[in-house]
């Protein structure tokens, strides 16, 4: 079968059935009310894009203090969850599948966002290099976050438990734990940010056990084969880095191996700039050649990725699902699109964060 054909076939990620390969990928559009609760114009946005095989949901923060960004929804009151509820069955209503992606950016925040909860929370006490948007929607100096005691710890974990809790009542059909790009769970994998001298520092072992723990929570509330895990090897994006990643994210994937999720998502390193230019790096390693054997499971692949690099990775087995973010912002038919090699709506990057419809829900369809 050819890579487009098989783009086009369903699969199921464990217990998640996608009728095509087609994921839309996390992306952060800031436009969230008072309270961290979701606009009402997401229900229409992600009803527009309900055609993919997975819709991944933006980044959710899980508590206040994992709050990044100004605008960003969360999932841990009850207000929050009753929108959520809502924007899941408008995509259900469609035919459409889609998880909440569960977040805590640790470090990569500042205390303006969560001005009760004081100072951002890390593995440990070292500040990101650069600059992070405060509550005021200006650039602020990073701080230097409090390391986190094993009480946050638990505290994190029972967090995680709620916020899943919460997914399932507003009835998404799994969640992805977001352990990638620099934010809280990536921070404690990688040792450029994880300098701890417990049981959750110093090997790889005990820089796993956090997300092994993680995972195991969230699982008390979602069967395994409905939970998924966002990893970016090489990324550098949040100050990010590791001594070893080939060790380090083999050894993630072995973890990953015994836990039965949905899937493992990954981010090719030529785009881990994330939420910055449009430039690929060509020279990065590719992440789906390196650790897509070692997974034993449904592997999705994301980063920078066109129609015909897609197929690609479909054709010769590098992946078994898509992930495309920026092409589905301006395209919610992009499944349709790629079906008719019909041309594809170019997107204003000015319009990715905040603001209202346009650059959110005003993009024409075929």
């Amino acid at each position: 079968m050819s890579g487009k054909e098989i783009m086009f076939t369903p699969i199921k990620l464990g217990s998640i059935e996608l009728k095509n390969r087609l994921v839309m990928a996390p992306l952060t559009r800031m436009r969230a009310l008072a309270g961290d609760v979701p606009n009402p114009l997401a229900k229409t946005y992600y009803a527009q894009r309900a055609s993919a095989g997975l819709i991944i949901t933006e980044a959710t923060q899980i508590s206040p203090l994992g709050m990044g960004y100004p605008a960003t929804p969360g999932i841990y009151s009850a207000e929050q969850t009753a929108v959520w509820k809502e924007i899941v069955a408008a995509v259900h209503a469609k035919g459409g599948s889609i998880v909440a992606q569960l977040w805590h950016v640790g470090r990569i925040s500042h205390s303006s966002l969560h001005p009760e909860q004081g100072l951002p929370e890390a593995p440990s006490a070292i500040a990101p290099a650069g600059q992070t948007y405060g509550a005021d929607w200006k650039l602020h100096d990073y701080e230097t976050p409090k390391a986190m005691t094993t009480e946050d710890i638990a505290r994190l974990l029972k967090e995680y438990q709620l916020a899943a809790q919460n997914a399932k009542q507003a009835g998404f059909d799994g969640v992805e734990i977001h352990a990638a790009n620099g934010y809280l769970l990536d921070q404690f994998l990688q040792d450029k940010t994880n300098h701890r001298s417990d049981q959750y520092g110093g090997s790889i072992e005990n820089r796993l056990r956090l997300l092994g723990e993680v995972i195991n929570s969230v699982a008390t509330v979602f069967p395994s084969d409905r939970i998924g895990v966002r990893l970016s090897p090489y990324g550098m994006f949040n100050d990010i880095g590791d001594s070893d990643p080939v060790a380090l994210f083999g050894a993630a994937i072995q973890k990953l191996n015994s836990c039965n999720l949905a899937y493992v998502h990954m981010i090719e390193p030529r785009s881990t700039t994330a939420g910055g230019n449009d430039e690929l790096n060509q020279d990065a390693p590719v992440t789906s050649e390196l650790f897509r054997k070692a997974y034993q499971g449904k592997f999705i692949s994301a980063g920078g990725y066109d129609q015909a690099m897609g197929e690609q990775v479909l054709e010769v087995g590098l992946a078994d699902a898509v992930a495309y973010g920026r092409l589905y912002i301006s395209n919610p038919d992009l499944v349709e699109r790629f079906k008719g090699n019909a041309p594809l709506n170019p997107y204003k990057r000015a319009t990715f964060y905040g603001g209202g419809e346009a650059g959110y829900t005003d993009y024409p369809t075929l």
